[in-house]
């Protein structure tokens, strides 16, 4: 079975990345842009048993850092 985590930063929390991305899009003249928030995408491919629990430890233990980052878990 193949994942995509999604992986984002919580609301509140800064994002030095995204304001670069949002200072280089301006200076490249894309104006319309009025905010970026940066993340990361995990795409997994585990085995088809796999729980619902298992993934979930798996975000929490090692890919998102709970503490400041939100994750999304879609079945491809």
């Amino acid at each position: 079975m193949k994942l995509r985590i999604f992986v984002t930063l919580k609301p509140g929390v800064l994002d030095p990345q995204g304001k670069a991305i949002h200072k280089a899009l301006d200076g490249l003249g894309f104006a319309g842009v009025n905010d970026v928030r940066q993340g990361k995408l995990i795409e997994l491919d585990v085995a088809d048993d796999t729980d619902d629990a298992s993934i979930d430890a798996m975000c929490r233990q090692l890919l998102a850092n709970t503490v400041i980052e939100n994750y999304r878990v879609e079945r491809a």
